[in-house]
């Protein structure tokens, strides 16, 4: 059974569950202020459930990949939609300040081998969540 670590807290859940999903069930939703009132509710086109993920989970989504090009996002930042991100082992998530936690510092900033060469160009489409 996967550990999510986020916040200070050890959060269990099922290999297969959506980050995002596992963050609200556990009361510790993956936005800032007020939008955790103002997102898109898992659709991955707002973009505010942006966070830094260490660990195994699924390459990104073409809708994951789309919103994270437009600002204020930057693609070359590492960070995942966590409403577009499956678990599948022991994460280590981190939200950044901003509206949408897109305010990661520059030397933290990782293209992570080239986004996962883009994310194995597309390979990973069908795994992710639809929605």
């Amino acid at each position: 059974m996967p550990t999510v670590h986020f916040r200070g807290r050890e959060i269990e859940c099922d290999r297969g569950d959506v980050l995002r999903d596992v963050l609200r069930a556990a009361g510790e939703p993956p936005h800032n202020g007020h939008s955790s009132w103002f997102n898109c509710r898992g659709g991955g086109s707002c973009g505010t459930c942006a966070v830094r993920v260490r660990g195994p989970v699924t390459y990104r989504t073409k809708k994951e990949r789309r919103r994270l090009r437009f600002p204020p996002h930057d693609s070359g930042s590492g960070l995942r939609l966590a409403c577009q991100t499956v678990v599948l082992g022991d994460l280590w998530v981190e939200k950044y300040p901003g509206f949408w936690g897109q305010r990661v510092e520059a030397d933290e900033s990782e293209t992570g081998d080239a986004q996962d060469a883009e994310d194995a160009q597309d390979a990973g489409d069908a795994q992710g969540p639809t929605g």
